[in-house]
C-alpha cells in the first residue's frame, strides 16, 4: 500500500524525490522486517493474556518425554501473530500487483487457516488428539496444491513455460530434466511433504522458527539473484522477472519470526501451533517452487525432512508394519531428549545443523 501510494505521489509531485526509496527492494525489505517485528512486539503481551483468559492453551500429547507435561497450559495459536504481522507488513511494503508475492501470500493464509481450524478444535475440545483428522488436513492442503498447479502451469504463470516445469539440481548449471505435465504431480507431493515436515519439527521451544528463518533467508537471496538480470546472468541462473519482490515477503517473515522467537524461546510463553507451522511450511514450499529450488530443499531444509522421515518411519513402518519401534522416540528431537539431552541443548544443536545446511545451500549459488 505504501509502495503504491508512494509511486503515485512521486509521479504527481516531482519534488518528493525521497519517495524513490520505495523503488529499492533493499529499502522495502528492511522496512518490511522492522514493521513485522514491531507488530509482534506490540501485540504479543496482550495476545498471550487473551489466550490465557479464553483458555486457548496447549493440549499435550503423550510423547514419552516427562518434560512435555510441563508445557501444558502454554498459550497456543501464536501462529496468528506471525500471519497478522507478515500480512500487514506485506500489504504496506509489497508490490501487490506482483504474482510471486500474491501466490506466496495465498499459501501463507490458506495453510495458516487450516492450522488455525485444527488448533481451534483442539483447544475447544480440550484434547490434542481431537483436532482435524489427518485425511481432512491433507485434503485441504491438496486443494491449495491443485489450485496452485492450475495457476503455475497456466497462461497467467509468473514463470515462463520453458522454465516452469524444469528441475534444477544444486551444483549443476543446467536443468536436470523437464517433467512436462508430470511436474504438477511433483508439486503436489512436494507441497504436502514440506508443509507437514515443518509441522512435525515444531515440537520444542524455538525449534521450528529459527531453521525456518534460515531457510527463508537463503531463498530470499535466490529471489534477489534470480530477479535481477545482471546477477542471474553472471551466476547462470534463469532470470525470473518479478521474483525479486519475494525478498520483501521473506523479510516480513524474518522480522515476524524474530519477534515471535522472543516469546517462543525456552521457556516458551507461547507456541505457534499448527496455525504457524503449517503456514510456514506451505509458504516455504511455494517459495521453493517459484524459485525453482525444489531439489535444493532436501539440503536447505534437511532438518525438516529428517524430522518428518523419522516420524513417518516410526509410525508407518515400525509401529504399523513391524509392530515395534525403530527409534527410541520419534521425531528426531524427541529421540535425542529420550537419550538424556536437555531440551535447550537439543534445540541449539539442531539450530547449528540448520545453519550449516543454510550456508552450504548458499554456496551452491557460486559452486556450479
Amino acid at each position: 500500500m505504501i509502495f503504491h501510494i508512494g509511486q503515485w505521489l512521486h509521479s504527481q509531485v516531482e519534488t518528493l524525490g525521497f519517495l524513490r526509496l520505495l523503488g529499492y527492494l533493499s529499502f522495502r525489505s528492511i522496512m518490511a522486517a522492522l514493521t513485522a517485528v514491531l507488530i509482534v512486539f506490540l501485540l504479543s503481551p496482550r495476545f498471550i493474556r487473551a489466550m490465557h483468559r479464553r483458555n486457548f492453551l496447549d493440549r499435550v500429547r503423550e510423547t514419552g518425554i516427562d518434560s512435555a507435561f510441563d508445557k501444558a497450559g502454554t498459550p497456543t495459536l501464536g501462529g496468528v501473530l506471525l500471519i497478522v504481522a507478515m500480512t500487514v507488513s506485506i500489504l504496506l511494503w509489497g508490490n501487490l500487483a506482483n504474482p510471486f508475492l500474491l501466490l506466496s501470500l495465498a499459501a501463507l493464509l490458506w495453510f495458516g487457516g487450516i492450522g488455525f481450524w485444527d488448533d481451534w478444535l483442539k483447544s475447544s475440545r480440550g484434547s490434542g488428539e481431537k483436532g482435524l483428522g489427518e485425511i481432512t488436513k491433507l485434503v485441504l492442503q491438496g486443494l491449495f496444491a491443485v489450485a496452485f498447479i492450475v495457476v503455475y502451469l497456466g497462461p497467467s504463470s509468473p514463470v515462463e513455460p520453458g522454465i516452469a516445469t524444469q528441475l534444477y539440481v544444486p551444483f549443476l548449471k543446467r536443468p536436470l530434466l523437464d517433467l512436462g505435465i508430470f511436474y504438477g504431480f511433483f508439486i503436489f507431493l512436494f507441497m504436502l511433504l514440506v508443509a507437514n515436515a515443518v509441522n512435525i519439527t515444531d515440537g520444542l521451544d524455538g525449534l521450528a522458527i529459527t531453521p525456518s528463518i534460515f531457510v527463508a533467508g537463503v531463498l530470499a537471496v535466490f529471489a534477489y539473484v534470480m530477479g535481477n538480470t545482471i546477477y542471474s546472468g553472471y551466476l547462470q541462473y534463469p532470470y525470473l522477472r518479478g521474483a525479486g519482490e519475494l525478498t520483501v515477503f521473506v523479510s516480513a517473515f524474518v522480522g515476524a519470526g524474530l519477534g515471535f522467537l522472543w516469546y517462543n524461546a525456552y521457556p516458551a510463553q507461547i507456541f505457534m501451533g499448527d496455525t504457524g507451522s503449517l503456514a510456514i511450511g506451505g509458504m516455504l514450499a511455494v517459495l521453493s517452487v517459484l524459485l525453482k529450488q525444489e531439489l535444493l530443499f532436501p539440503l536447505l531444509g534437511g532438518l525438516f525432512l529428517v524430522e518428518a522421515l523419522t516420524s513417518q518411519i516410526q509410525d508407518k513402518v515400525g509401529v504399523r508394519w513391524l509392530g515395534r519401534r525403530i527409534f527410541y522416540r520419534a521425531p528426531l528431537h524427541h529421540s535425542l531428549q529420550h537419550r538424556g539431552f536437555a531440551e535447550t541443548k537439543v534445540v541449539i544443536r539442531l539450530w547449528i545443523v540448520a545453519g550449516l545446511l543454510a550456508l552450504l545451500s548458499l554456496a551452491t549459488l557460486k559452486i556450479r
